[in-house]
């Protein structure tokens, strides 16, 4: 197997992170967007995201992974 329990755990975490991001984004009462939430705070999540998907790809799987 390519990757291990912690790696999948780490991919669902990082997905559900990005997910929220992109729907924090959406409830910005602004118009354009332009509030905190479209402006600050979904961007850092999806980047938050977007960071544990690419760790949990370059970590390397436990022989015995429990």
């Amino acid at each position: 197997m390519p990757f291990g329990k912690k790696n999948y755990r780490l991919m669902i975490g990082g997905l559900v992170i990005l997910a929220v991001g992109f729907l924090v984004m959406t409830l910005d009462t602004e118009p354009y967007g332009f509030g905190f939430l479209g402006l600050t705070l979904g961007p850092v999540l999806v980047f938050l995201g977007f960071m544990i998907e690419i760790a949990a790809i370059l970590q390397k799987p436990q022989k015995k992974d429990k």
